[in-house]
């Protein structure tokens, strides 16, 4: 059974989630087959507050895995441009060091889509045309 987001996130006329990117709703479409019960952006984890405790930073991992327990956060940034993915990712752990989350870079991304004969979707997240998109 699977669970395609959060009563809050949106949803495309299928009942499908609105994904941000081609390549969560290829994540998706894996999970999907493998039957792996999957919530899209089902959580928002506060990282910074204000002096009146109003949220100034925030991460919603893409993916939340409930019978792994485990939050997956996909990026097709190159390397160089995740700085900032990776510094949410190191406050993440500080300041919930009980959530597991997982990083899925562009190359491991372009892995699993090769893995799983998705070769055309894999091309679009390949190369400097990737980050125009």
């Amino acid at each position: 059974m699977n669970i395609s987001g959060s009563e809050s996130s949106k949803k495309n006329p299928s009942g499908r989630p609105q994904f941000a990117h081609e390549a969560e709703e290829t994540f998706a479409r894996i999970l999907d087959f493998y039957g792996i019960e999957w919530e899209y952006e089902p959580r928002t984890f506060p990282l910074e507050k204000d002096a009146e405790g109003n949220v100034v930073e925030a991460f919603a991992p893409d993916f939340y895995l409930p019978q792994q327990d485990l939050y997956i956060e996909l990026t097709t940034l190159r390397p160089h441009l995740t700085t900032r993915k990776n510094r949410k990712l190191r406050l993440m752990n500080a300041l919930y060091p009980e959530i597991n989350v997982k990083l899925f870079k562009r190359a491991d991304l372009r892995n699993l889509m090769v893995k799983y004969g998705l070769d055309q979707e894999a091309r679009k997240i390949s190369g400097s045309d990737a980050q125009k998109k």
